[in-house]
């Protein structure tokens, strides 16, 4: 057998198709499901009403749970953002029993019947929140490396910021899994943090047998800031002087010191804001590092993000678009977004960063479909 020109995968709980986008036109999807309407919307827009070669058929709008393993076509990969609200730092902490993170066994069943007809995926990538290393004491991520055990994969953890190649603070743990020969693209790497090496350390021995430190390098280093994604001023709605100043009346000394320095200095400096309670009080805090703070849906754990705009000693304060949150993310002008900046919103603040899975895909995820393909062609 020779290597296939174009690996496939099957995307779950896919959203507005964002790991898709990061894996590239070099990969072929041939299954894509998701429950939400919006994101399904998105979804279908970006890849199905816009001519896919798959056409609708590839994509399954519907709980994961009523998705038959029958109607699933065999592929090289399965990836699995499942909801992560259960996991995050920012919510209940419910770990794989919630309600919404439960869905993560939805998807666990369907990969045992494709196992247990011979027709499973060789690699699985499980991305989530970093919460997930540590939920209710680590339990939850030894209960999640048991199952990948069970089913004869060994795995490894990376957790990346997507900071490192796009301006916003994400950071995500993404569960690399495979049933293929990977000493290769084992060894050091920036990605093994201190969470991920603790979480490693809290497994069972056997566990631990069967992890895999995944090699992966750090990219180069970003050349853009959160500046450059910003709309023109003149393109979009600002809020008024008084909600401004309410703004910064919200904010601790050190914080109110820091815009004041870039109004003395009159030159044009973007800020983040987020809206956060500290000890019993609303506090606003703003970071000048040309970084946003992580992107949420509106319904999410923190407020919609606000951007602090100082020049010529003017501070002026406006809410982040969809457009502008899309750029954050990685995505391009080109991906379609919902109509109302909430739909907006919502679709991209529940996403991964399609850079990140670029990077992935070319250090590791296409070398192990390279490894398939060879030890095929031995046999």
């Amino acid at each position: 057998m020779t290597r296939k020109a174009s690996p496939s995968f099957l995307e779950f709980f896919a959203g507005g198709g964002m790991a898709r986008v990061g894996l590239g036109d070099g990969w072929t999807c041939v299954f894509a499901n998701d429950f939400d309407p919006l994101k399904a919307t998105a979804y279908r827009a970006n890849f199905v009403d816009s001519g896919a070669s798959n056409g609708d058929g590839h994509f399954h709008q519907g709980d994961v749970w009523a998705i038959d393993s029958d109607s699933l076509p065999s592929a090289d990969l399965a990836w699995a953002s499942s909801p992560c609200q259960d996991f995050s730092l920012a919510g209940a902490r419910a770990g794989l029993s919630g309600g919404r993170s439960s869905a993560f066994f939805g998807f666990w069943k369907l990969m045992q019947a494709l196992n247990a007809a011979g027709r499973g995926p060789d690699t699985i990538v499980i991305e989530n929140v970093v919460g997930m290393l540590t939920s209710h004491d680590g339990r939850d991520f030894a209960a999640l490396c048991q199952a990948l055990d069970d089913e004869g994969y060994r795995f490894g953890a990376l957790e990346i910021d997507a900071a490192q190649f796009t301006p916003q603070s994400r950071p995500r743990v993404f569960v690399i899994a495979t049933r293929k020969p990977a000493d290769a693209l084992a060894g050091p790497s920036p990605f093994h943090t201190r969470a991920v090496r603790a979480a490693h350390a809290r497994l069972p021995a056997a566990l631990q047998a069967d992890w895999i430190w995944w090699g992966l390098d750090a990219p180069p280093a970003r050349n853009t800031d959160l500046a450059a994604t910003l709309e023109p001023d003149d393109a979009v709605s600002w809020n008024t002087p008084e909600k401004t100043r309410a703004l910064l009346a919200l904010m601790a000394p050190t914080h109110r010191a820091a815009v004041e320095v870039r109004v003395q200095s009159g030159q044009r400096a973007v800020g983040a804001v987020f809206k956060r309670m500290r000890n019993g009080q609303q506090r606003a805090e703003v970071r000048f590092d040309g970084l946003a703070g992580c992107l949420r849906t509106p319904r999410g754990g923190s407020s919609r993000q606000t951007l602090l705009v100082i020049d010529n000693g003017q501070v002026r304060s406006r809410l982040i678009g969809p457009r502008e949150g899309a750029r954050l993310m990685g995505l391009p002008d080109a991906y379609v977004l919902p109509g109302s900046q909430t739909a907006g919103l919502h679709v991209i603040g529940d996403g991964v960063a399609p850079p990140v899975v670029r990077w992935l895909a070319e250090r590791l995820l296409e070398p192990l479909v390279v490894s398939k393909s060879a030890s095929l062609a031995a046999e």
